[in-house]
């Protein structure tokens, strides 16, 4: 038999012809043939009376070459294609092919348009990632039992608004996501919102599993106590729990890096271009995340601690700091001077320790021994320099540039418009 032939056939092919080889010249039974090949006895004499007639081309496919009976029409193609140019020209195929099926009732494998993106040049190809053993943990049995959160800093509205933060909330036992909150920078207050939001909605969960920001915990040696973060946690009964890496905590990086491709495409194809359209949009994308990717969990219980109503959120979600009052029943905070209003001598009050409450809409309440006591604010002059977190810098140092920009456009200078009349060729000034 040539080689030609041999080239042309596959492995089953080939191991066809062996077989019918040995039939022909009478090493083999057919009936042991039948069971060697997994076909019928009559399958084995067809193939034999092809094999004597044509020799071993009988025994390769007649379809080799030539384009499929279940191939999708070329016109068809174009118009994928011609769809994918102009809507979702950086889509991947698989949130693709979700997109084509949701909006143009359109059903193709995302393998078929994996190919066809790889032949026009809008998908690149990756390579296979060198593979990290990471140490395996299970998930936890019951929802709510724990809540790995994290903050994801990215441009989410591609330019077509001001770069912000996503604050993710997820739960460990199912992957559902339970919260997220567009802020303008990973901050304490943009957690207190989230969190408070997240316990209004399904309760207390046991615990929450964060990094090592200096949000959830104090990262100065030697230094021991709590966060505000984690003082309102203290409080609700949380624990929280940092992870060493972000690998320990992989069930919200994961989302993050799905978040970034798909809910940035999703807002861009809405036209969501400012954080507070986008925080509207979150339960509508959240309840589409998670019929797509969440599981059931190993237990039917669910472990929140749902709300008493008892609980004043906003006296837990806020910013509380120790201050001792002066004689004159004063104290100092955030630069401005608060003085007691009593309708007593106030002695009792003198040098006493408050707790100075300041809620997420900047309203001051100061607390002693769990009572309320009446204030009058006295505004002082405010400082020049201003103390900011670290991950708020670059959103500070945005803004500065933005405003001496725009400062520099609409200078005087720039507004003013020089007229002149060009000389004519030829023309000499006679002035002198």
């Amino acid at each position: 038999m040539a080689t030609e032939e041999l080239i042309a056939m596959n492995q089953k092919e080939i191991l066809r012809l062996q077989v019918i080889e040995k039939i022909d010249c009478g090493v083999l039974g057919q009936s042991k043939a039948s069971k060697l090949l997994k076909i019928s006895c009559r399958q084995i004499r067809r193939l034999l009376k092809a094999y004597r007639r044509q020799g071993a081309k009988s025994l390769s496919s007649k379809k080799r070459g030539k384009p499929s009976n279940n191939r999708i029409c070329e016109e068809i193609k174009r118009n994928i294609l011609s769809i994918t140019k102009e809507k979702y020209i950086d889509f991947g195929p698989t949130f693709l092919k979700e997109k084509l099926l949701e909006n143009h009732n359109i059903s193709v494998s995302k393998e078929t348009l994996r190919k066809w993106l790889i032949a026009e040049n809008i998908w690149i190809a990756k390579g296979r990632k060198k593979a990290r053993i990471h140490q395996m943990r299970e998930r936890r049995s019951c929802f709510g039992e724990l809540i790995q959160i994290d903050g994801s800093p990215h441009d989410w509205f591609e330019g077509r608004g001001e770069k912000c933060c996503l604050l993710v909330f997820i739960d460990d036992a199912t992957s559902k996501l339970v919260n997220m909150r567009f802020e303008e920078t990973e901050s304490t207050a943009g957690y207190f919102r989230a969190a408070k939001d997240y316990a209004t909605k399904y309760g207390l969960p046991m615990a929450f599993y964060s990094d090592k920001h200096s949000i959830f915990r104090v990262n100065m040696p030697g230094c021991e106590g709590v966060t505000q973060f984690g003082r309102s946690a203290q409080e609700l009964g949380i624990e929280i729990i940092c992870a060493n890496s972000p690998q320990a905590k992989g069930r919200v990086e994961r989302a993050n890096g799905i978040l970034q491709d798909r809910l940035v495409k999703e807002m861009r194809l809405r036209g969501i271009n400012d954080i507070k359209t986008a925080n509207a949009y979150m339960p509508e994308f959240i309840e589409q995340y998670n019929n797509k990717f969440a599981v059931e969990p190993k237990s039917k219980a669910d472990a929140h601690v749902k709300l008493s109503g008892n609980e004043n959120l906003g006296l837990i979600f806020c910013f509380k700091n120790e201050r001792v009052l002066s004689k004159n029943l004063e104290l100092s905070y955030h630069n401005d001077l608060y003085q007691i209003k009593t309708e007593d001598k106030g002695y009792r009050l003198r040098h006493a320790k408050v707790t100075v409450c300041e809620d997420l809409e900047g309203e001051v309440t100061i607390i002693y021994k769990g009572e309320k006591l009446e204030h009058q604010c006295h505004k002082k002059q405010k400082r020049s320099a201003k103390i900011i977190e670290s991950k708020d810098l670059n959103h500070k140092i945005d803004s500065i540039v933005k405003r001496k920009h725009n400062l520099c456009i609409n200078h005087f200078w720039k507004q003013y418009k020089v007229k002149y009349q060009p000389l004519s060729v030829g023309c000499v000034n006679t002035s002198d």
